[in-house]
C-alpha cells in the first residue's frame, strides 16, 4: 500500500502542523488541493479542538491530520521559575509590565480525556510530537482505524517509533522550523543538536532501516526539493515554513515581515519554551543566548516571556516573539495554500 493510499490523499505532500500561526482554514486548503492538511491541537482547549474539527468537516470531506504533543508533564519547580523570571526583570521594567504568575496556559500532553473527545470522530490521521503516548492509549487510537505518525530527529528515534507502534515516521532534519521532536536522548540540548543530521541524510538512514514509510521534513521549499527527497528514499514530504505567508495562515504581520527579511537568520533556541525549536533570531535570543541555563523545563519556560511578547508586539516589535521558521524560507509566498500545494507537487 502506498502512502497516498494509506492516507487517502492524491499526492504525498503534508502540511506541517504549526501551532499559533494556523487553524482549520489552512488545513482545509491543503487537503482540498490533494495533500494532507494538519490541525495543531497541542495548545487548544478541548472545546477548541472540537470546533476546529467541526469547521473542517463542514467544508471538506477530505482527510486531515490532528497533531498533539505527548511529552511528560513535569511538576512545576517554583524556585527555577522564579530564577528565570528574575532574568527577565530588566525587560519587565523597560516595557513597564508586571511579572506573570506561574499558572498560565501551557501545552498539555495527549491523554485519555482528549481520546474521549476524539473517539466519536475516529480521525483518519493523528500525529504526535516528542514520541508516542503510552502503549494502551496508543492502541486505543489505532483501534479507530487511525494512522499514527510521529517525528524522529535521529535513526535511533525512528527505530524506537517503529518498534512502539508508529505507522509512519517523519524524518525531521536539523533544518526544520519549530520544535525539535527530540524525545530519547535526554536534555543536554547543545550536544544533542550537534548529533542530528540534515533531512536528506536522515531520510536515507531511516528509509534503509525501517519497514514503514518515511516522510521528509526540513529544508524543503520547492518542487525540486520535493523530488530530491523522494529520490533519497522518502515516501512523502512535509512542509511548514513555506505555508507561513499563505492567505489562509494566521501568521502575524511582524512574523511575515521577519520571514521576508533575507538578512535575518534562524537558530535553534530553548528560551521560548524549554525545548529546542528553530526560529528567526531576535533581540531576546541575541541578548540572553539561544540556550540559556538554567531554564525551566518544557513547557514552563514560556510563562515568563508571555507579557513581554504582548507588550513588545503592541509596540510593533518582535523582540520577544517566537518567530518559528526553517532554514529555507525561499518557498514562502503570499498566495493561496491550494496554489502553493499544487506548485510544490506539480512544479511551476
Amino acid at each position: 500500500m502506498t502512502l497516498c493510499e494509506r492516507l487517502a490523499i492524491d499526492f504525498p505532500l503534508l502540511q506541517a502542523p504549526m501551532a499559533g500561526v494556523q487553524n482549520w482554514q489552512l488545513a482545509v486548503a491543503v487537503s482540498e488541493a490533494g495533500g494532507l492538511g494538519a490541525i495543531p491541537c497541542g495548545m487548544l482547549a478541548p472545546d477548541q479542538i472540537v470546533e476546529h474539527i467541526e469547521q473542517f468537516r463542514r467544508r471538506s470531506q477530505r482527510p486531515y491530520n490532528l497533531n498533539f504533543f505527548c511529552h511528560t508533564m513535569p511538576a512545576a519547580d517554583n524556585a527555577l521559575l522564579q530564577h528565570w523570571q528574575q532574568q527577565m526583570t530588566p525587560y519587565y521594567n523597560q516595557l513597564e509590565v508586571e511579572p506573570p504568575g506561574f499558572d498560565g496556559a501551557l501545552r498539555r500532553p495527549f491523554d485519555d480525556d482528549i481520546a474521549d473527545l476524539l473517539e466519536p470522530y475516529r480521525p483518519a490521521v493523528i500525529s504526535f510530537h516528542f514520541g508516542l503516548p503510552a502503549a494502551e492509549l496508543l492502541q486505543r487510537v489505532k483501534s479507530w482505524g487511525t494512522t499514527v505518525l510521529s517525528s524522529a530527529t535521529t535513526l535511533e528515534e525512528g527505530l524506537w517509533l517503529q518498534q512502539h507502534g508508529a505507522d509512519v515516521v517523519i524524518a525531521q532534519g536539523i533544518e526544520a522550523g519549530g520544535h525539535r521532536a527530540v524525545f530519547l536522548q535526554g536534555d543536554d540540548w547543545p550536544a544533542l543538536l550537534q548529533q542530528q543530521p540534515g533531512c536528506a541524510e536522515l531520510v536515507t538512514q531511516l528509509s534503509r532501516q525501517l519497514d514503514i514509510p518515511v516522510i521528509a521534513a526540513g529544508g524543503i521549499a520547492s518542487h525540486a526539493d520535493v523530488r530530491r527527497m523522494l529520490a533519497a528514499g522518502a515516501a512523502g514530504v512535509q512542509l511548514g515554513t513555506s505555508y507561513l505567508l499563505c492567505d489562509e495562515a494566521n501568521t502575524s504581520e511582524l512574523h511575515r515581515q521577519a520571514l521576508q527579511d533575507e538578512q535575518r537568520q534562524t537558530a535553534v533556541t530553548t528560551l521560548f519554551s524549554g525545548r529546542p525549536a528553530r526560529g528567526i533570531v531576535n533581540r531576546v535570543m541575541t541578548e540572553l543566548g539561544c540556550m540559556p541555563s538554567p531554564l525551566p523545563p518544557f513547557p514552563y519556560a514560556s510563562l515568563a516571556l508571555a507579557p513581554l511578547r504582548s507588550a513588545a508586539e503592541a509596540r510593533q516589535r518582535d523582540d520577544f516573539s517566537p518567530l518559528w521558521a526553517g532554514e529555507n524560507r525561499s518557498g514562502c509566498r503570499a498566495i493561496s495554500a491550494a496554489q502553493l500545494t499544487r506548485q510544490l507537487w506539480f512544479g511551476e
